[in-house]
């Protein structure tokens, strides 16, 4: 189904292209600090999670899930 660690190192690869570190989105996020050592581990799939990491790189959960390489969000006009 989803790789866990590819999920993770999505995050980590976008994190890095918006200059953002891991640490500073998981406290802005208010997610523990071992939320992307789990969610590669396979412990920690949580939507919630995913939609606050998305929001937070201006991504799609569906780019940080590996189902499309597209990273820009599909917004509802308003």
């Amino acid at each position: 189904m989803y790789n866990s660690h590819e999920i993770a190192e999505r995050i980590k690869s976008r994190a890095k292209c918006l200059n953002v570190s891991v640490s500073d989105i998981l406290v802005d996020c208010q997610l523990g600090k071992n939320t992307i050592s789990k969610m590669s581990n396979g412990s920690d799939i949580l939507t919630q999670n995913f939609a606050k990491i998305a929001d937070y790189l201006d991504c799609s959960v569906d780019y940080l899930l590996g189902r499309t390489d597209v990273v820009e969000v599909n917004k509802a006009k308003e």
